[in-house]
């Protein structure tokens, strides 16, 4: 694939992905992409990912069921940074909202208020085996 030659990734071999809803812009979350988790979301129009903290490859709702179909997928000035559109089915956020960005600052001395509404119980979704 031509365009994968074009790609910069990192020394460690990722490129980070910004993942938004095709239909509203809201951002959902921010994940990094290696050559091969790239080269599965092509292939199969769902969003693929590098787990930097499990060091696997991993697709999005393979626990959750809380897929991304893939949209279109746009990529900055220098290729180093992808913007993935996606239509979310259920939540993105591992934590049950809609989004990862569910939390906001609201105050100069760094109060946190909670944006977001769960869409999901993670203890029930991600129960321990």
């Amino acid at each position: 694939m031509k365009f994968l030659e074009k790609m910069k990734f990192d020394e460690k071999g990722l490129i980070p992905a910004i993942i938004q809803d095709a239909d509203t812009n809201e951002v959902l979350m921010l994940a990094y992409m290696n050559e091969d988790s790239f080269l599965e979301t092509m292939e199969t129009g769902l969003t693929h990912f590098w787990s930097r903290s499990r060091k696997k490859l991993w697709k999005k709702g393979e626990s959750s069921g809380h897929t991304q179909k893939v949209h279109e997928i746009l990529f900055d000035c220098d290729i180093d940074t992808l913007l993935i559109k996606v239509h979310q089915t259920g939540a993105a956020c591992h934590k049950g909202y809609r989004s990862c960005f569910y939390r906001k600052i609201v105050d100069k001395k760094g109060k946190v208020r909670t944006k977001g509404k769960k869409v999901f119980d993670p203890e029930k979704v991600y129960k321990k085996k």
